[in-house]
């Protein structure tokens, strides 16, 4: 009935699958392995009560009034701070502008940037979250194929060559949703390529501080040495997701832009969850809660890695994280990935399948599991679900 009021660009946007998932996980008997969700157990709740009744205290009428649109300054003055201690990078509050979560973020980059047609390169596979996003935009999206170390640096020229993208979208950190990290080697050789070409460059990295295994941070692709670098942060992987808080750093005609976007989408983000958020920032050791997540988080994986090896046939080949709250499973040649999720739910247990991560989806063998938001008994009777399901396929 309405088909004709609607327009063009809602009408190609696809609904997001992994919330069409969600709903059928629903189920308290299934065991689901689908969404990216942090464990409940790691949320710093009795620090955060603490923060909400010191700022209701403080700061009385003011965490329920409306703010300003760039955001609390103490909270972006903290990531100011966080980011020049821990990467070195050379930014001014004037960099940074909070958000309504990354899903936000990227809803602004893609009205700033995006004009019907541009080209966007993002990596195969890439976060379905972004491609649902800029495909509001009528985005015209190139992907380049991953390898283990990073981006394919042969598919990279070949894709610059031939497409000029205008932006790339690109998860170095223990990417969604395959969990792999560039090397600093790899980091190196796409910024070689990408430096000179007319191009935003767009850093996601909601996991980075997730590292578990061994090694120190990587520096970001090109950080400090070019103006068309855009970074992306969250709060919803290190403290809680329910606030939705992020963050976009950038140069500062850059973030003037998304001011303007923002004031005409919602205003100004959560002021309450602001205002908590940073008094729990200050008030606490972030550092030392980030180690009890990643401690949490070594032995799921480890978990689901062991009941992998222990029970897949052994064609299936799977990623070993280091960090992040994904592995990525590829099947042998020519399975159909979704034949197994129907027989995986009739077993209870879901995962997302592979098709919703690639721009043209087609003979998709790969799936994404999410090891955070299960326990490690759990988790070896969701796999061994799982594997029931795979020898029936």
């Amino acid at each position: 009935m309405f088909e004709k009021y609607f327009s063009e660009r809602i009408k190609n946007t696809p609904s997001s699958f992994i919330r069409e998932i969600l709903k059928v996980t629903q189920n308290s008997e299934i065991i689901s392995f689908a969404g990216g969700l942090p464990n409940p157990i790691s949320f710093p709740q009795e620090a955060l009560k603490v923060s909400m009744n010191r700022i209701a205290d403080k700061y009385g009428a003011k965490i329920y009034q409306y703010s300003t649109t760039m955001g609390l300054d103490s909270l972006r003055q903290y990531i100011v701070d966080r980011y020049k201690r821990i990467w070195g990078m050379n930014i001014t509050i004037d960099n940074v502008i909070i958000t309504t979560g990354s899903q936000q973020a990227l809803d602004l980059l893609g009205k700033i940037f995006i004009n019907e047609g541009d080209n966007v390169m993002v990596e195969k596979p890439s976060y379905l979250g972004l491609l649902q996003s800029f495909c509001m935009f009528r985005a015209n999206f190139v992907q380049t194929k991953l390898n283990d170390d990073g981006l394919d640096l042969e598919d990279l020229k070949n894709t610059l060559k031939t497409y000029k993208p205008k932006a790339a979208y690109l998860i170095p950190n223990f990417q969604n949703p395959t969990g792999l990290t560039y090397t600093q080697e790899n980091r190196k050789k796409v910024f070689d390529l990408i430096k000179d070409e007319d191009m935003i460059l767009i850093q996601d990295d909601p996991y980075g501080e997730l590292r578990f295994e061994d090694g120190e941070r990587i520096p970001y692709i090109g950080m400090n040495e070019s103006e068309k670098n855009v970074y992306l942060g969250s709060f919803s992987k290190i403290v809680t997701p329910g606030m939705r808080l992020g963050y976009i750093i950038a140069n500062k005609e850059i973030i003037k832009m998304a001011e303007t976007a923002k004031q005409a989408s919602d205003l100004h983000s959560n002021i309450f969850g602001q205002y908590l958020i940073s008094d729990y920032l200050y008030n606490n050791d972030l550092d030392a809660h980030i180690a009890k997540i990643k401690k949490l988080y070594k032995s799921q994986a480890a978990a689901m890695v062991k009941s992998m090896e222990d029970n897949f046939p052994k064609e299936i080949k799977f990623t070993h994280p280091k960090g992040g709250m994904f592995t990525w499973v590829t099947l042998k040649e020519g399975s159909d990935v979704l034949k197994l999720f129907d027989k995986a739910i009739a077993k209870k247990v879901a995962f997302v399948p592979g098709h919703p991560f690639y721009v043209k989806p087609d003979k998709v063998n790969t799936l994404r599991l999410n090891y955070t938001n299960a326990d490690e008994k759990t988790i070896e009777t969701g796999i061994k679900r799982l594997a029931e399901a795979l020898g029936e396929i």
